[in-house]
C-alpha cells in the first residue's frame, strides 16, 4: 500500500553517532558532549556516516529530510553527496552561527554566511535559511537573514524556546522573548519554520499563527533531552501548523514521533484523538515537504504482510500504523 513518504524536516544527522552515549544531567551538559562530536569530525568521517543515517531514514520510512547544518561549507557539499547517493530527497538548512558554539560553526560574517550560501546554491543543492537561534545570531543579522530568505523565496528554519534558559538569555539582551524577537526583525512569515518551540507562551504563538509559520516537533528528541513538552492543544487551536523531524537521531521513526505528539496531546488534556489521524499524517508528510519548500517527494509502502499488521485489514490500516507499528513496517517505493 503507497503513502507519501515521510518527511524529516529537522535532522543533524552527526548526532546519530551520540546513540547508546548521550549522558548528561541536563540539556546544557549533553550539549558539551555534542560539541565535542562536532569538533572531531573530518568531511570524510562525515560523508560516510551521512550515508548511513540517511539510509536508516529511509529504511523507517522518511523519504526526504531536511539537513540543519552547522559543521562547514565542505562538510555541507559532504552531506549532500551522502544524501544522493542514499536515495533520499534532500534540503540543506544551512546554519548561520556568528557567535558562541565551536570555531568550526561560525561565520565571520552575515555577508559571509551569504556567499556560502549562494555557492552552495550554484553547486544545485536545495538550500534554506537557517539562524542557528536567537543565541547564535544578534538581531542585527536575523534582520539581514529574514530579508534575504523572503527576498529569494527561501524556507527559513531557526531553533527558537527549547529551553528556559535559551529565553531567560534573549529577554536579559533584548527585553523580548525569542519568538518575540524573530517577529521583530522580520524572520516569520508562511516560510518560517521554528524548531521546537517547546516552551512558546501564548503571545509567542498567537505570533506565529498570524505569520502562518510552522513548528517542527522532534519529541524523541525533545523526550532524550529533557527539554519538556509542546503545548500541542494549544498551538492546535491556534492552527499553527505542525510538521516532526529526527533532530538528533537518538530514535529514526517516523511513527514514533507522530505516537509522541498525539501522546503528550493526551496527556495535557486527559482526552483521546487530540490530533486525527489525518492531521497526523499530514504533520508527518505534507507540512514537512511545505517547510522544506518541496512540491514532490517520493512515497513510501506500507508492508501489508508484515508482522506488525497481523490481524489488521480495511479501514483500519493507518489507524493501527500510526498507533501500533514502528516504521520497518514503511520503505521507500519511487522517486518523483
Amino acid at each position: 500500500m503507497r503513502i507519501p513518504g515521510f518527511v524529516d524536516a529537522h535532522c543533524h544527522a552527526f548526532q546519530r553517532a551520540l546513540r547508546g552515549r548521550d549522558r548528561g544531567g541536563d540539556f546544557w551538559a549533553w550539549r558539551d558532549g555534542m560539541l565535542a562530536l562536532a569538533g572531531s569530525l573530518t568531511v570524510e568521517e562525515i560523508r560516510r556516516e551521512y550515508v548511513e543515517v540517511y539510509r536508516e531514514l529511509r529504511a523507517n520510512g522518511f523519504t526526504a529530510v531536511g539537513e540543519f547544518h552547522y559543521l562547514g561549507l565542505e562538510e555541507a557539499r559532504a552531506a549532500a553527496e551522502a544524501a544522493a547517493e542514499a536515495g533520499i530527497a534532500f534540503v540543506l538548512l544551512y546554519a548561520c552561527y556568528l557567535r558562541g558554539g565551536i570555531d568550526r560553526f561560525r561565520q565571520a560574517s552575515v555577508a559571509d554566511y551569504l556567499t556560502q550560501v549562494e555557492a552552495l546554491r550554484a553547486d544545485g543543492i536545495e538550500v534554506g535559511i537557517a539562524p542557528h537561534s536567537v543565541r547564535a545570531c544578534p538581531p542585527d543579522a536575523l534582520r539581514e537573514l529574514g530579508a534575504y530568505a523572503a527576498g529569494h523565496e527561501l524556507p527559513l528554519h531557526v531553533h527558537a524556546d527549547e529551553q528556559p534558559r535559551e529565553i531567560e538569555e534573549c529577554v536579559s539582551e533584548t527585553g523580548v522573548r525569542p519568538i518575540e524577537l524573530l517577529d521583530a526583525t522580520g524572520c516569520l512569515g508562511p516560510r518560517t519554520t521554528i524548531v521546537h518551540a517547546t516552551h512558546a507562551d501564548g503571545h509567542e504563538l498567537d505570533l506565529l499563527a498570524a505569520a502562518g509559520a510552522r513548528i517542527c516537533v522532534c519529541p524523541t528528541t525533545e523526550a532524550n533531552l529533557g527539554d519538556g513538552f509542546l503545548p500541542v492543544a494549544r498551538v492546535l487551536h491556534r492552527g499553527i501548523e505542525l510538521c516532526i523531524g529526527s533532530d538528533s537521531n537518538v530514535r529514526i521513526d517516523p511513527l514514533e514521533e507522530l505516537r509522541e505528539l498525539e501522546g503528550i496531546a493526551r496527556r495535557q488534556t486527559g482526552k483521546r484523538g487530540v490530533m486525527s489521524l489525518d492531521l497526523l499524517l499530514a504533520a508527518g508528510a505534507s507540512a514537512g515537504a511545505a517547510a522544506l519548500g518541496l512540491d514532490a517527494w517520493p512515497d513510501a509502502t506500507i508492508d501489508l504482510a508484515h508482522p506488525q499488521l497481523r490481524g489488521v485489514d480495511g479501514d483500519a490500516v493507518y489507524d493501527a500504523v500510526v498507533f501500533g507499528c514502528a516504521g520497518g513496517v514503511l520503505w521507500k517505493t519511487s522517486d518523483q
